[in-house]
């Protein structure tokens, strides 16, 4: 039995290839794949070249994402992607060298992705520090929520990926991190060393590693008022934490 095509919505597609044409060529390219099981019909010419090949390669992305997560990038190969994108091998190494390739550049999706949506909740929420991190903690249990397979790649598999995946992981944990003692340096008059930031981002992420490997994802806003305690612990002493754990028993 074939594995399950991807096939992507239309929202995400213009999310993923932005706004370099118009809504009717990104619609008819959504039609096309619906007509023909997730693929372009062979030799489509009613679509400009470089949409198309936007498309093939943000198929085979969400292809490696989905991979990924269900069989692990240690045991997945390019074969396993390309059966469920619905395309064909040459038309794969026109877009990547290989299947690490592919991986990493899944992962950058992702994690930019990841990045934007935490970064605009934080900077939308409240004045003060401890309000923009909850904030930015919501947002990314929401993101691993509505993206599992995306989450599940960025914190599992990129652990058990090649150093070029594990270097991207720790530049992405290094850049939250920065962002938070950023954050708490623009407020409190005594901050604690860069140190702490990193010590308060690598707590969460063991915790969502440990959720996901689990498949533990239900209920996720659950764990905001534990990770605000832990984080705002390091920060603002355990009266300031206590609080964290006080407001969500009343709310």
């Amino acid at each position: 039995m074939s594995p399950e095509r991807i096939v992507l919505s239309r929202d995400k597609l213009a999310t993923a290839v932005g706004d370099r044409w118009s809504d009717s060529e990104l619609s008819e390219a959504v039609a096309l794949l619906g007509q023909a099981d997730g693929r372009f019909p062979a030799g489509v010419r009613s679509l400009p070249a470089d949409l198309v090949q936007a498309v093939q390669r943000e198929r085979l992305l969400a292809s490696m994402l989905h991979t990924a997560a269900e069989i692990g990038y240690r045991a997945l190969t390019v074969q396993d992607v390309l059966s469920r994108a619905g395309i064909s091998r040459p038309t794969f190494y026109e877009q990547f060298e290989d299947k690490e390739d592919c991986f990493l550049a899944a992962f950058d999706a992702a994690a930019a992705q990841l990045r934007g949506r935490v970064e605009a909740a934080a900077r939308e929420s409240g004045p003060h520090w401890r309000d923009r991190l909850r904030a930015g903690l919501e947002e990314l249990l929401r993101y691993v929520d509505e993206e599992p397979e995306a989450a599940r790649t960025v914190i599992v598999e990129a652990r058990a990926s090649s150093p070029a995946g594990l270097r991207r992981r720790d530049e992405l944990l290094d850049d939250f991190a920065g962002c938070i003692d950023s954050l708490v340096r623009d407020e409190l008059a005594e901050p604690p060393s860069a140190i702490a930031a990193a010590g308060v981002v690598g707590g969460i992420e063991s915790v969502l590693y440990s959720r996901l490997q689990r498949g533990e994802t239900d209920e996720l806003s659950s764990l905001v008022p534990s990770l605000m305690y832990f984080a705002v612990l390091t920060y603002a002493g355990h009266e300031a934490a206590g609080d964290e754990l006080d407001g969500a028993a009343l709310a």
